[in-house]
């Protein structure tokens, strides 16, 4: 279970999501038309490095992946979830770009993702994007000490499918902390009241993940995940601290 026992560990982890926000900051001012995925990547190292950070992302091998990852960041485009690489593609007009990075600053991991519409885009993905993120920030509003993963889950849930739109069942969010991904899963659905009781000192990283047409997804050679259907599908994340009165976004 990821839990922060002293202020000091705090204090890190809140500098270690500052470093996380500016770099992803700059990474979705660069995203745009002509920009090859690699060249983000680049930046990513670059700017984590000024920082006195390393990429949280590389070398890493989460559960069920057949090789270490070798890139700072995801680069996931249109029906890709996660997990995707920065090859040399170039951006076009109308991708849908997932960016997903984590930061590994003095032992303190925090993890942030964000979607951003590169040039034009039908105003129902562009429909997706605000409500996976009105959907993101429901569940941090449900994340308090003494509710459960469940309750987040639930409100999750409740705004994608309000909106007509999917959670892709099979991802979510996690612990975090000492390492990228810990305990506990936190699914994009459940029950209120179900599963693991929330603790003050807790850090989670909670991240919806909609689709526009399915809640399934596939696995490809290289790791990545993608709508079953291809659809187009967004993802935002934040890494929060649990506290006396709720939550505490760091990555912001």
């Amino acid at each position: 279970m990821s839990l922060v026992k002293t202020e000091e560990e705090i204090k890190t982890f809140r500098e270690s999501g500052k470093i996380l926000a500016g770099v992803l900051k700059k990474l979705k001012a660069a995203a745009k038309v002509s920009v090859k995925l690699s060249d983000l990547d680049d930046l990513a190292r670059r700017l984590i490095s000024e920082a006195g950070a390393t990429p949280a992302f590389l070398g890493y091998r989460p559960e069920g992946a057949r090789f270490p990852y070798p890139y700072a960041i995801c680069a996931s485009v249109n029906s890709i979830a996660v997990h995707g690489r920065p090859t040399d593609y170039r951006l076009q007009s109308g991708d849908v770009l997932k960016i997903d990075l984590g930061v590994a600053y003095r032992g303190a991991i925090t993890d942030s993702a964000a979607t951003v519409v590169i040039g034009s885009a039908d105003p129902r993905v562009r429909n997706l994007l605000r409500l996976t993120e009105k959907a993101l920030q429901a569940g941090i509003k449900a994340a308090r000490p003494g509710k459960t993963v469940g309750d987040i889950g639930f409100a999750v849930e409740r705004v994608a499918t309000a909106g007509g739109f999917y959670v892709l069942e099979e991802l979510g969010g996690h612990g975090v902390g000492a390492s990228l991904h810990e305990d506990p899963m936190i699914y994009n659905f459940g029950h209120p009241g179900s599963g693991t009781v929330l603790k003050e000192g807790m850090l989670l990283a909670i991240e919806p993940i909609l689709s526009l047409g399915t809640n399934a997804v596939i696995i490809l050679p290289d790791d990545s995940y993608e709508s079953s259907d291809k659809s187009v599908v967004a993802h935002f994340e934040h890494t929060i601290l649990l506290n006396k009165k709720g939550a505490e976004i760091l990555t912001i």
